[in-house]
């Protein structure tokens, strides 16, 4: 047996990876791994963006088949179905990306496959009850009779987790099932988990949310570079040493220090009263090298907000000025011309070309710049690429990788270097790290104060409290589509930023 291999504990093993192997035409991601999960426990898997942990999940729930390595249900070994087949198995996983049918109802989704017939006939009554019954246990307000396109990013999330949850599984896995959820549906769904993982059903929590690993999970096992480094009780562990353990390295200075502007400075974008279906008279100006973070719940309209700002959504009132330029509304090549770039916080399906290779996302919207006479030069382009690797550390083993294949924080950091491929002076960037470690994350951030100090001027809008508390010098926080505070210095805590959030306090804000 494997020096990895865990102490026996009180819950039998249900599922193990023994010696696991995995390489992808010739690169091999693995290295000869060991993971064991008990019956009734709750396990973190963490590591670095590129560690492995997605590809070790997609082989212990048979997605992936290893290149070597044995699988071992029951105590038994096992080649695992492909193609989801496994949960015939009792194991279930809920996928980072949605695998929802747009077309079709929340009831429909939930059975889809296993659809309930009475008498040869939909049994649509008993779905809808057992749906409704599923929703209710997770605590969401979603209708089981509403189409699954008509749903919010969170709605859809619960979806998934319900319809995992449905299953009756003895395992599931759990790829970062709270990036789009409020704290409010987090709690939720933990106090279900808990109750399943007390009825014996086995969860595999794969996050680089490390305060809500410390909460939830009973064991943590931690990759880096594909290969195993621990794997511990959470009670022992605290976060700055599991971050510690994924990034092999101190993160003692997660966030660089401030550089406060000039208050003198150029004021680069100034938005005036402007509205849109939900977001109501919003007001606000950055100068140059400022950084200015925008808060609020889930809900809030921040991104409705900077959709306007940036011409992606038309305005119903209000004026956008662009270094004292007037931009029309509704007009993205009229603000990207004008010096504004926006980067989505929703990077696989609006940011990246996932089936495309590195070179043809990064050069995308900046084709003008990489050839001429209407022949694009591919010497060009692929400078731009090497520049993009070194300026923003993307670490692939090979350049002509396809975007989907990429780990999250290389994902994030190439649509980075896209949207800075345009050389803008402004730069609105939504969420930027979720789904990335928490090493990812400390380079996102130095790599946003070294724009800034450059001269550019930047929006973050994030949901991470403590990321706009130590990136920005000040804070707009937003509720039910208004400003409703603009928080300086001493002001910006998580405290002051939820009482505004909540509705607990309000100001005027210039």
């Amino acid at each position: 047996m494997s020096s990895q291999t865990i102490e026996a504990g009180a819950g039998a093993v249900v599922l193990s990876a023994r010696r696991i192997s995995k390489s992808f035409n010739g690169v091999q991601v693995l290295f000869s791994v060991d993971f064991d999960l008990r019956a009734g426990e709750i396990h973190a898997l963490m590591g670095e963006n590129g560690a492995g942990k997605s590809t070790l999940v997609k082989i212990l729930s048979g997605f992936e088949q290893p290149t070597s390595g044995d699988i071992i249900l029951d105590g038994n070994p096992v080649k695992l179905p492909p193609n989801g087949a496994a949960e015939a198995l009792g194991i279930v996983i809920i996928h980072q990306e949605f695998n929802l049918a747009e077309h079709l109802t929340v009831t429909e989704s939930l059975f889809l496959g296993r659809e309930v017939t009475r008498f040869g006939m939909l049994d649509r009554k008993h779905m809808r009850a057992e749906t409704r019954r599923v929703l209710d246990l997770l605590g969401s307000h979603v209708d089981e009779n509403a189409m699954i396109s008509s749903l919010s990013i969170a709605d859809k999330q619960m979806v998934e987790i319900a319809k995992a949850i449905s299953r009756d599984a003895r395992v599931v896995f759990m790829d970062e099932p709270t990036a789009v959820l409020s704290r409010e549906e987090t709690n939720f769904l933990f106090k279900q988990v808990r109750k399943l993982r007390d009825q014996g059903t086995s969860f595999v929590f794969v996050s680089h949310k490390l305060d809500e690993v410390m909460e939830l999970t009973d064991r943590v096992t931690v990759l880096r570079d594909g290969q195993w480094i621990k794997t511990s009780p959470t009670a022992i562990l605290d976060g700055e040493s599991i971050a510690q353990l994924m990034v092999g390295r101190e993160l003692s200075k997660l966030f660089p220090a401030k550089n406060e502007p000039d208050v003198d400075e150029a004021v680069m974008l100034s938005v005036n009263a402007l509205s849109t279906g939900y977001v109501r008279d919003a007001s606000f100006e950055i100068r140059k090298g400022e950084i200015l973070g925008f808060s609020g719940l889930i809900g809030s309209g921040r991104t409705e907000l900077m959709e306007a700002v940036a011409g992606l959504r038309s305005r119903a009132s209000g004026e956008v000025l662009i270094k004292g330029e007037s931009v029309p509304s509704g007009d993205v090549h009229a603000a990207n011309r004008c010096g504004l770039a926006y980067m989505t916080k929703d990077r696989k399906s609006k940011g990246l070309l996932l089936n495309s290779r590195m070179i043809a996302n990064l050069t995308l919207q900046s084709l003008e710049n990489h050839g001429k006479l209407g022949y694009l030069s591919p010497a060009s382009e692929a400078a731009a690429l090497e520049r993009a690797r070194r300026r923003f550390d993307i670490r692939v083993r090979d350049g002509n990788v396809v975007a989907g294949r990429m780990s999250g924080g290389n994902q994030q950091k190439l649509l980075l270097a896209k949207v800075m491929e345009t050389e803008p002076d402004i730069i609105i960037i939504d969420e930027p790290t979720r789904g990335i470690d928490v090493g990812t994350k400390q380079q996102i951030y130095h790599f946003i104060s070294a724009l800034a100090r450059d001269g550019r001027s930047i929006i973050v809008v994030s949901s991470e409290m403590p990321e706009v508390i130590g990136l920005c010098t000040r804070v707009a926080v937003m509720r039910e589509g208004r400003i409703v505070g603009m928080l300086e210095g001493d002001e910006i805590s998580e405290q002051e930023i939820m009482r505004y959030a909540a509705g607990l306090k309000k100001k005027a804000v210039a």
